[in-house]
């Protein structure tokens, strides 16, 4: 990708409350906009970072006191792992002052108090200078906050044209200034023109918008589940999922069905020392979901397969697909009915 310093400092510079004092944790690759992004931001400003080898849930607080971080980018899964640890007396004692939270899945005002941290959540992307932000200790859950100054976005659908509010189709963006954003992919003209098309460049990603301009990420387009005549958000089951006190991490992904279009599946990962029952399960997620959301196969592993930063390698579960010990709802005699509302 071909990227400006312009491109690299906006998208620093527009993250509420960051300074000069402050200290950023790298705990992501520098391949990766957030490893490279605290090295630049915080040179511009004159602040300095701390360097991780990567993200351990275990050592976390410990290695924030003893580099005396303030600022850090949790991604994926890391908070939801901060989150699900037994609670210790020492959780406040750390010098962290903000966190931002990405994905926004879970009561920011429990993790806030508990480690003693203002939160803010955000969308991004290696090729933009996050067009979506949150002010500081948001409230509108899920949502990755609204549209920032000096950009616009649109949700569109497969002719560019705006879908309406509520709806979900692909996220294009654009800015008013020259050079924050991505001059385009290297010596590749033709990914370049896909992702420019009509002088917007596209995300890739589904979100939707509320009346209130707040934006939801619904899935990467490639991601959806598409399943008897309705399409479905793995990140939407993903949350419910990860809501099971139980559950450490998940993915939910398509596998192929043997009517037509797909079933879901979920992989999960239960706490240390935690049994999850499939069927248990399934009921904690019928008042949570609608019913065709609800997964038919439910595998459990010790640990999801990541890439260097933390994200699921989703490609590699869809290969897998449904194995020996995967439980099925069908199998089981699990019945899912359609809930009718009372008069």
């Amino acid at each position: 990708m071909l990227s400006t310093y312009l491109h690299l400092y906006t998208t620093g510079a527009v993250i509420p409350s960051l300074t000069g004092e402050d200290r950023y944790m790298v705990n992501l690759p520098l391949f990766h906009v957030g490893g490279t992004l605290p090295a630049h931001i915080m040179l511009a400003l004159g602040g300095s970072i701390s360097v991780v080898d990567s993200f351990n849930t275990q050592t976390f607080l410990e290695t924030v006191r003893r580099t005396e971080t303030t600022f850090v980018i949790l991604l994926g899964v890391m908070a939801q792992f901060l989150a699900k640890q037994p609670k210790a007396a020492t959780d406040r004692d750390n010098p962290l002052k903000t966190v931002v939270l990405v994905p926004f899945d879970f009561n920011p005002a429990e993790f806030s108090a508990r480690f003693d941290v203002r939160t803010l959540t955000l969308f991004n992307m290696t090729e933009i200078s996050c067009p979506i932000i949150s002010e500081m200790d948001p409230t509108v859950l899920h949502s990755a906050g609204k549209v920032r100054p000096g950009i616009e976005c649109r949700v569109v659908d497969e002719n560019d044209c705006e879908v309406p509010v509520g709806q979900t189709g692909e996220l294009i963006v654009r800015s008013d200034c020259p050079w924050t954003m991505n001059k385009g992919y290297y010596k590749n003209p033709e990914a370049t023109a896909r992702a420019w098309q009509n002088g917007w460049f596209h995300t890739g990603d589904g979100f939707r918008a509320d009346e209130q301009g707040n934006l939801y990420f619904v899935d990467r387009m490639k991601d959806a589940i598409r399943r008897r005549g309705e399409n479905i958000s793995s990140y939407e089951v993903e949350a419910e999922v990860l809501a099971h006190p139980d559950v450490n991490e998940c993915a939910a992904i398509a596998v192929k069905s043997e009517l037509s279009e797909d079933e879901v599946m979920v992989v999960i990962a239960p706490v240390p020392g935690a049994e999850i029952d499939p069927e248990e399960l399934t009921h904690f997620l019928g008042p949570r979901m609608a019913h065709f959301m609800i997964p038919r196969y439910i595998r459990e592993v010790d640990e999801l397969p990541k890439t260097p930063t933390q994200k699921v390698r989703k490609t590699e579960l869809r290969d897998q697909g449904v194995t020996e010990d995967t439980w099925d709802r069908d199998d089981a005699g699990v019945v899912i009915k359609r809930e009718k509302l009372g008069a």
